[in-house]
């Protein structure tokens, strides 16, 4: 196989594990951890797949992405944290609601 069908395939798994953290995992860290390994998934595709004449539009569009998912797991693992002080649990089916 090429290099290409390597990477494509690899990317497929890391995507397909993110989904699987994502609807499978009861912690609510496992849920973060999966969506980090989707958006990482879509970055390695875009820098793999954008040909080298493209004047690096893949990778910028990979650093902003990266620069989001940054974001997101901050204002992620804040939000875990306020959740775990105030139920003293991080498994999203025992937290039925959130109150102010």
């Amino acid at each position: 196989m090429a290099v290409e069908q390597h990477i494509l395939i690899f990317s497929i798994l890391l995507f397909c594990a993110g989904i699987g953290l994502t609807l499978l995992g009861g912690e609510l860290i496992r849920i973060l951890i999966g969506i980090e390994l989707m958006l990482n998934s879509a970055n390695l595709n875009l820098v793999w797949f954008t040909p080298a004449n493209a004047a690096g539009e893949g990778s910028t569009i990979a650093l902003f992405i990266l620069v989001i998912s940054v974001c997101e797991a901050a204002v992620g693992l804040a939000v875990l944290l306020r959740v775990y002080r105030y139920y003293r649990t991080s498994s999203a089916s025992e937290i039925n609601q959130i109150r102010e």
